[in-house]
């Protein structure tokens, strides 16, 4: 059966520009590392100015209590870094602690599920290491943001509306973001002095105030009396970490991801799986979709059975990316027919990506995220912090890869991303989507590189997503009512269990993404419709 090629028009236009761009899911954030650009900065500065906006007027998906990750390159030297800013769990947490706690198992919010925010600290590395301005400067937009007001949007809104009758969710929770008992409308201003003074201390009294100064005495006092097990030691510890990113070639291109314990293994070992096979005739075509998707149930095989903090890994990430290896698992494909799965992805989780590039040619791919919308449901009384629940996907199982333990980092589904060809910036991109963000980072380098989608066409074209979106242990593969009505019916017919949802579905993730032309400087930005972002560019 053959299938015709299908059109893939533009919602939005695409940014292009020769100076510098930053894209990101909110247009204010966009335009605060835009300004920054311009006012001299670079694209590390740039990126962190958007990440702290970000953090004020989408506090759903990101905010100081959370972890990061940045991919960085620096033009002057032709490499790649990356920065691992996720914390550890508190060095009590163990699964005997746990156990005694009354937990059978992780809990998925409140004070136990938080470990050590890393976003500051891999602030602070990166701007030591790369930004030119200094974090007084970069974080002014932000502090202006939080302490002036700003207009709500229908995204905080709709989350505001939604958390605030969950039982789960904290007093302080309630103090900070309804203080008034009411639930402003979408154009209201709101304001978040305590979250402004908290950013005012780290950009006057530097990032270590987080960690060991007034901010750090603030959290400790917090945990104690909520009875978490987060100390001033622990906090007093964390560091981010400079790492190596992995690499695997794809369709003409290299491209990178962070190692564990990230996910970035996981993206690897589907791209280098699909690189081996032929697809269809477009990205929408079911010969591509099928094993692309089969090929993310083998690569969630191997992530559930892996990957954690790379301390305690059983395995060296780079065997599960080496050709040989992805060969074998290419062979266990059936072109025809699904197969069954071993490990279901969850989409449960918010996350922020953004992206920046300047003129200079260094370009940055940053992720960061409370995980679960509004993280643990805490938020540290009168700093304005929104604390993470990242914690909530270790086990408790003493057997399970991702297990518990004192001091640990658990495995993220965080991943920012970057292409290379010929050594040379071809592309960042990256997405929010939890376990969506490989699928997603799959979908549009095959759209893009396979077959020559702009980046804003490939972020608006149809997704799906495999594993259990919406909680529960029913696997489907879940697909945008935008795509073809023959391409759904093929998929079924060779088993998949599809699910048709809303046209534009926000558990697709926020995708983000700049391609770069090495002939005449030009870069080409993509936004995702999805969200309330843009890609902005001089």
């Amino acid at each position: 059966m053959t299938h015709p090629m299908h059109t893939f028009p533009q919602h939005r236009p695409t940014t292009l520009a020769r100076r510098g761009m930053v894209a990101s899911p909110h247009y204010l954030a966009s335009e605060a590392g835009l300004d920054i650009l311009k006012a001299g900065g670079n694209a590390i500065d740039a990126a962190i100015a958007a990440n702290a906006v970000i953090q004020v007027v989408y506090p759903f998906v990101c905010g100081l209590g959370g972890d990061i990750f940045m991919m960085i390159y620096e033009a002057s030297s032709g490499t790649i870094y990356g920065l691992n800013g996720s914390g550890r769990s508190a060095g009590t947490a163990s699964i005997e602690r746990y156990r005694d706690l009354g937990y059978a198992t992780m809990p998925t919010h409140g004070v136990h599920t938080i470990t050590v925010p890393g976003c500051v600290s891999g602030w602070d590395a990166a701007s030591q290491r790369f930004g030119r301005l200094g974090l007084e400067q970069i974080l002014a937009p932000a502090i202006s943001y939080a302490e002036e007001g700003f207009a709500i949007g229908p995204g905080l809104h709709h989350s505001l509306t939604s958390t605030s009758t969950r039982p789960e969710i904290h007093p302080s929770w309630h103090r900070h973001f309804l203080p008034e008992k009411t639930i402003p409308p979408v154009g209201a201003l709101m304001r978040f002095p305590t979250l402004a003074q908290t950013l005012k201390t780290i950009a006057n009294e530097g990032p270590a105030s987080f960690y060991r100064g007034s901010i750090a005495e603030e959290i400790a006092a917090f945990f104690a009396r909520e009875g978490g097990l987060i100390s001033r030691e622990d906090l007093a510890a964390q560091q981010a970490e400079w790492v190596t990113p992995l690499s695997i070639p794809f369709a003409g291109l290299r491209i990178y991801e962070m190692p564990p314990n990230t996910q970035g293994v996981t993206a690897l070992q589907m791209l280098g799986i699909l690189d081996q096979i032929p697809l269809g005739s477009d990205p929408l075509s079911p010969q591509t979709i099928h094993p692309a998707v089969e090929a993310k149930k083998l690569a969630f095989a191997d992530r559930a059975a892996y990957l954690t903090d790379p301390l305690h890994m059983r395995v060296k990430p780079e065997k599960l990316i080496d050709q040989a290896y992805l060969k074998q698992r290419a062979a266990l494909i059936d072109l025809q027919r699904t197969q069954s799965t071993i490990a279901e992805g969850s989409f449960t989780g918010d996350t922020i990506y953004l992206c920046a590039a300047d003129r200079e040619g260094n370009v940055v791919s940053l992720i960061q995220s409370n995980y679960m919308g509004f993280g643990s449901g805490l938020v540290v009384d009168d700093a304005g912090i929104v604390l993470h629940n990242r914690g909530a996907y270790f086990s408790l199982d003493p057997q399970a890869a991702n297990a518990l333990a004192p001091n640990k980092r658990t495995l993220h589904t965080l991943i920012p991303s970057m292409a290379l060809r010929d050594s040379k910036p071809a592309m960042v991109f990256g997405t929010m989507g939890g376990d969506g963000q490989p699928q997603t980072q799959l979908q549009v380098y095959s759209a893009t590189a396979r077959f020559g989608l702009n980046i804003q066409q490939a972020i608006e074209m149809p997704r799906w997503i495999h594993g259990s979106p919406y909680g529960g242990n029913e696997e489907v593969l879940l697909v945008e009512e935008r795509l073809p009505a023959t391409t759904i019916q093929a998929l079924r017919q060779m088993g998949h269990n599809v699910q048709v949802g809303e046209p534009w579905l926000s558990t697709m993730g926020y995708a983000q993404g700049i391609v770069f032309d090495p002939t005449n400087g030009v870069m080409q930005g993509g936004s995702d419709p999805r969200a309330e972002g843009s890609a902005n560019g001089w």
